[in-house]
């Protein structure tokens, strides 16, 4: 082999992580130094040679194969064959330095290659992210038998592990896959916030109001005179069953229903949008 492998790899891996849009802090390069020694007959060293990013051949008959891994900063890892009973600090000095040097040098064409990583993380890259939820809803995520984060995986061909503190952790081989077990995860573990406007589909209608459902499981009433900016007198005449509607939480007593408010809604739309086209 012309040089050494492994290291090779470590160069390789480190700009294909960065190719591939990994968030790498700092490139990483690695050199093998390698070491030829003559001893005399009264086994004392009477010269050596040191050899920068040696071939098979060299590492072969050499004494030495000293693996060095690192970034400008400072060294990530080491591995050092030796053939010889011993080899003194003054040697091994030498050797980190060559390697640093050598180092140095790979670093520099490797950053005139690729000077960071990619914004994007790569298509073909897979992804692992973490989300946490309330473990109250750690029932409702898994569901009857594990029906429900079966259908999940099944859907978007996400792996998908939950922990007992609420931490799911999402393994997907696509952004798309990812995005949309996120959305379903999200969908039934999120919680409604006051002053946050989400749109809803109704679910039923009341002589008082409109039930509301803003995530899979999770609803709110919005009462007859929160319905509009004006006089209301049935509720069918502004929502009915199926529509799909603007509410903002008004607010949430202390049983935990939801006050929802699709008058509220409008308004701070509009509000968006006149602000937008000033």
């Amino acid at each position: 082999s012309n040089g050494s492998t492994s290291m090779a790899s470590v160069c390789a891996g480190t700009l294909a992580l960065m190719d591939a849009g990994v968030p790498v802090k700092t490139p990483v390069a690695g050199i093998s130094v390698g070491l030829v020694t003559d001893f005399g007959d009264d086994h004392q060293l009477k010269r050596y040679e040191l050899l920068t990013d040696i071939i098979g051949s060299e590492d072969h008959f050499g004494d030495m194969d000293f693996k060095l891994c690192g970034t400008d900063a400072g060294i990530t890892g080491f591995q050092l064959d030796l053939k010889l009973p011993g080899v003194s600090h003054n040697i091994m000095a030498e050797a980190i330095q060559r390697a640093k040097e050598a180092r140095t040098k790979i670093l520099g064409i490797m950053g005139g290659a690729l000077e960071k990583p990619r914004a994007e993380l790569s298509k073909y890259a897979p992804r692992i992210e973490t989300i946490k939820i309330n473990p109250e809803k750690i029932g409702a995520l898994i569901g009857p038998g594990g029906k429900t984060i079966k259908g999940i995986v099944a859907e978007t061909g996400a792996e998908i592990n939950i922990e007992d503190d609420g931490s799911v952790h999402i393994y997907a081989t696509s952004g798309e896959s990812m995005a949309r077990a996120k959305e379903i995860i999200g969908g039934m573990t999120r919680e409604i916030e006051i002053g946050q406007t989400y749109q809803g589909r109704v679910v039923s209608t009341k002589e008082f109001g409109a039930f509301v459902e803003v995530f899979p499981g999770r609803d709110g009433l919005v009462h007859i005179s929160e319905l509009a900016d004006f006089r209301v007198n049935r509720t069918e005449d502004v929502a009915k069953v199926g529509d799909i509607i603007w509410v903002k939480c008004i607010g949430i007593d202390d049983k935990g229903r939801v006050k929802l408010s699709r008058k509220a809604a409008l308004k701070e739309r509009a509000e968006k949008e006149t602000g937008q086209a000033a």
